[in-house]
């Protein structure tokens, strides 16, 4: 199965992956690693200014995937416009479930995060780490939001703030 899922992904082509979020896959490249050849995607996250090289027979493992489609775009959407779900547990137990939602890599579970973390102007203060969560969620999801519509990032981030704030009124 990994031989098949390795060839899914190609040079130039965005894909998403679990704990940074959507990235350029630059090349495919072979290097020696403690004796042992290694075919390596190089993934390069430009806004993070990082690059990340995942082997290419467990990037499937790791959880990298292709972009969204439109209508898990639009599904993802639907999931902000619902009711914040706001648990009763402590926070560093839902700190740690939204962290983990985030970092699935899954754009449902990071529009939960997003959906559940909203304020709007007349409700209480965030916390440092309350807004530290919402703003990753946040990003990760206009960021693969941008590259599914192939518009700017300013334009997916109005388009989602837009469905967030239709959602209060």
């Amino acid at each position: 199965m990994a031989k098949s899922a390795k060839l899914d992904f190609r040079p130039n082509e965005y894909v998403v992956y679990p704990a940074h979020g959507v990235g350029q896959i630059i090349s495919i490249e072979e290097q020696e690693v403690a004796g042992m050849s290694l075919e390596l995607f190089v993934i390069s996250f430009e806004k993070d200014k990082m690059t990340l090289r995942v082997p290419t027979n467990k990037a499937t493992d790791v959880g990298m995937r292709a972009l969204s489609s439109p209508d898990l775009i639009s599904q993802a959407m639907k999931t902000l416009k619902g009711k914040a779900k706001v648990k009763r547990a402590m926070w560093s137990r839902r700190a740690q479930e939204y962290e983990q939602k985030i970092n699935s890599g899954d754009l449902i579970a990071i529009a939960e995060v997003v959906r559940d973390l909203h304020r709007n102007d007349d409700q209480r203060e965030q916390s440092y780490s309350e807004r530290q969560l919402y703003e990753a969620a946040l990003e990760r999801l206009t960021r693969e939001v941008a590259a599914v519509s192939g518009s700017d990032e300013l334009d997916a981030a109005k388009e989602v703030g837009e469905v967030l704030t239709s959602r209060a009124a």
